[in-house]
């Protein structure tokens, strides 16, 4: 076999398709974010305003965090030298895991190099922990708990997404005394709708099921000390196993679950996506523990965001643009064109020093390709009138439909 005909070929595609993703050559202000130098392929720069980051709040620039890290650095080094079963267990990876516990009103909390690998470690290793288990997933989960649920050897279910009579008609068509799980998410960040907790978390009880939700694009963000939606919903009790990231929300990284002690216990004690994986360096999860601490006080933050959100929606709609609105942060603008949509792109980028990253298939449905902003609670009045007047241009530019779509 030709292997590097092969490998040119799946790249043509996606050159063909219009959905080749390039990676945007950017460095981050300390204490400017939302702004950054964009380094161009030809080497010369620009500075630019980041709308498509995922540090929802900031917190990678906050003072708080960045002093935590730096303690920590000056005092333990640059790494931690091991797994956690072998030298990699600080005293600031177990203050991290209590205030996680502490933020979600559980008995415990596992911390992870990733919540893509909290998601994939916990969810292959549940049917090892309860025999026959039957996990139900939403159509529309994260990749990391496909992939956990795919790898796990044991039965799944899908779910047609948020659909509650679905769920039932395939918890009811299954064996009452099978174990059961359900695994859905607070917040589907593609479209920014939120997960029907309560009533999926009736059906457990009705069916004798645990519930498994992904808070990743919540935690930080809802709720009166940040711990997500079910937070804010008051359903925070009726949730078996949260899962959670230190990389958006909190502007640091890592991933989380939040359970029981009997259930990190066994989580940590078999999955292998735990036991053989180097832990986060000491002064990351100093960072992030820092980082949890003050967004549990830091409600203004929060209520600036959803400001800003609200306005940029607003404004956006105001144009006739196509967004995407179920109430959440986020905010998508529908395209329907991989090609228009990676054009757009560009020419914010280029000429305008807006960088908001093109989303296409297999992230989202082929039709469905879309612009998705992140707005901060630092990003300024004047930066969204940039934004808007930007966009108001380019759809023209671009002959694109100005119909709205329903959400």
């Amino acid at each position: 076999m030709d292997y590097n005909t092969a490998l040119d070929a799946a790249i043509n595609r996606l050159h063909e398709e219009g959905r080749y993703r390039t990676f945007i050559d950017i460095e981050r202000r300390q204490g400017h974010f939302p702004h950054a130098v964009w380094t161009r392929p030809d080497g010369t720069q620009q500075d630019i305003v980041v709308w498509c980051g995922n540090d929802y709040l900031g917190m990678g620039q906050q003072p708080v965090v960045l002093n935590a890290m730096h303690e920590a650095l000056d005092a333990t080094g640059a790494g931690s030298g091991g797994t956690r079963n072998i030298s990699g267990t600080t005293v600031y990876h177990k203050r991290l895991e209590a205030s996680l516990a502490d933020l979600h009103q559980k008995e415990a909390a596992l911390i992870f190099t990733s919540a893509y690998i909290a998601n994939d470690a916990t969810l292959s290793t549940l049917p090892k922990l309860f025999p026959g288990l039957i996990i139900y997933s939403d159509a529309l989960n994260h990749a990391s708990m496909i992939e956990g649920v795919r790898r796990n050897g044991g039965a799944k279910r899908i779910f047609r997404h948020n659909d509650v009579a679905h769920l039932r008609a395939l918890l009811e068509a299954d064996d009452p005394k099978a174990p059961k799980l359900i695994a859905f998410e607070s917040i589907y960040s593609m479209d920014g709708d939120f997960g029907p907790i309560r009533e999926i978390c009736d059906l457990a009880d009705e069916f004798g099921a645990l519930t498994y939700i992904d808070e990743v694009h919540a935690v930080g963000m809802y709720g009166p000390r940040g711990a997500g939606v079910c937070e804010r919903d008051g359903l925070m009790h009726r949730i078996d196993i949260i899962n959670g990231t230190l990389a958006k929300a909190y502007g640091v990284m890592g991933g989380y679950i939040a359970a029981s002690a009997r259930m990190c216990d066994a989580v940590r004690s078999y999955a292998p996506g735990f036991i053989f994986t180097t832990s986060l360096p000491p002064a990351v999860a100093a960072g992030a523990a820092a980082s949890v601490e003050y967004l549990k006080t830091a409600q203004h933050l929060r209520d600036k965001q959803q400001e800003h959100a609200r306005i940029l929606k607003m404004r956006l709609r105001g144009l006739g643009l196509p967004i995407i609105d179920h109430g959440s942060h986020i905010v998508p603008v529908h395209v329907g064109n991989p090609v228009h949509c990676k054009a757009i792109s560009d020419m914010l980028l280029s000429q305008s020093g807006i960088y908001v990253q093109p989303i296409n298939f297999p992230t989202v449905p082929r039709g469905t390709e879309r612009l998705r902003f992140t707005p901060s609670p630092v990003h300024n009045p004047r930066m969204i009138d940039d934004l808007v007047r930007a966009m108001d241009g380019l759809w023209s530019h671009c002959e694109l439909n100005r119909a709205e779509i329903s959400a």
